[in-house]
């Protein structure tokens, strides 16, 4: 069986590429939202503040991960899914949806 092509191979293509400057500026803004709440723990502000922070950043990095998960499944696993079609080699197929599977476990923990 070939080997599947690297994650980091600069030559495989990913699904959130046509994205990637809305995902980094996503990214970039979280980024700021972290750094406010260690000013804030730095400035001493009150702990419910600082948790409602938290959980905002928490449910911006969910929609990042969720993105990326959509972005897997619509690109990856479907075009591994064309590529067992086209081979007769579903386990193409069957590595790309254990894959997700396991992202999203790792989500859920």
């Amino acid at each position: 069986m070939e080997s599947m092509p690297v994650a980091t191979d600069p030559h495989v293509e990913h699904g959130y590429t046509t994205d990637k400057e809305a995902l980094l500026k996503r990214l970039r803004r979280i980024e700021g939202q972290v750094r406010g709440v260690a000013r804030m723990v730095d400035e001493e502000k009150y702990c419910i503040d600082i948790l409602t922070q938290v959980s905002a950043i928490n449910a911006a990095l969910h929609k990042v991960s969720l993105g990326l998960v959509e972005d897997h499944i619509a690109h990856c696993v479907v075009g591994a899914a064309a590529e067992s079609l086209a081979t007769g080699d579903d386990s193409i197929v069957r590595d790309k949806v254990a894959e997700a599977t396991t992202a999203i476990g790792r989500l859920l923990r």
